[in-house]
Order: structure tokens, then C-alpha cells, then sequence
């Protein structure tokens, strides 16, 4: 496999997991001040067509960044991190964030990681981060 700058193309970043709790939901929500009844009110989920409380998308995409971080090397790094939300996340699952090496530009000293966050739910895998998509400074 090729590599630029010591990054192998179609290379597998390493992926994280952790299991979503309540308490996390709720810590999200009084930090980033998005106080939706459908992230804390287990009776306004179900009116709105959920089984349950569901994440945040955005404390998803925050686990995804914590992923790509990791791999590159801290936060500042990450030049654009973006994300298709497709899935709905219920509180007790496992979220699982990754990534693969899509592109690298030697010249810029950039690499492009097409990312993804899943979840397994029901014995299929679903997708609530899809198309992600983190432009990542390399080492110089």
C-alpha cells in the first residue's frame, strides 16, 4: 500500500468505542445548552416516534472527533470534520467511531479520512454518523 508522510492510503484509523449513558446525555445537553425534551424525557421520545431517550447527534460527532483526534494527533489538527446524521442513538448502546485514510496530499501535507460512527441495534449495523468526511494536518 502506498504512503505519504508515513500514512498508508486506505489505511483503517484506529476506532473507539463507549457505551452511551444517560448521565453522558444529560452532561451534553446542560454544556452545550440544547435541552430537548427528546434527550431527557422518556415520555416525549415515545410521543415522537422513539423507543426511548435518544443522543444528541452532535455528542455522536463529538465521539467521532475524539476518534480522528486520537489518530491524528490532537484536536488541532483536524482542519474540517464533517457528517451525514442518519440513525437515531439510544441510550446502553455501543457507539463505535472509525475511519479510513481516503486520500493524501504530500504536497499540502493533508489527509483526507472518509469516518463513520455504528451501532449495532436488532443484529444489523446501523449508521448514525455516515459519510463523515476529516481533512487532518500531517506531520511536516
Amino acid at each position: 500500500m502506498p504512503s505519504v508522510r508515513g500514512v498508508a492510503l486506505r489505511s483503517e484509523i484506529p476506532s473507539i468505542s463507549r457505551v452511551v449513558t444517560r448521565e453522558d446525555v444529560k452532561a451534553y445537553a446542560d454544556a452545550g445548552g440544547d435541552q430537548n425534551p427528546l434527550h431527557q424525557d422518556e415520555a416525549a421520545a415515545r410521543a415522537a416516534g422513539f423507543p426511548g431517550i435518544i443522543a444528541h447527534g452532535m455528542f455522536t460527532m463529538g465521539h467521532l472527533a475524539a476518534c480522528v483526534s486520537r489518530w491524528a494527533g490532537g484536536p488541532e489538527r483536524i482542519v474540517r470534520l464533517t457528517a451525514q446524521f442518519r440513525a437515531p442513538v439510544y441510550m446502553g448502546e455501543v457507539i463505535v467511531a472509525g475511519g479510513r485514510v481516503k486520500d493524501v496530499d504530500g504536497e499540502r501535507a493533508v489527509a483526507l479520512v472518509e469516518c463513520w460512527v455504528s451501532v449495532e441495534r436488532d443484529g444489523k449495523t446501523h449508521w448514525p454518523i455516515k459519510r463523515g468526511e476529516a481533512e487532518v494536518l500531517l506531520d511536516s
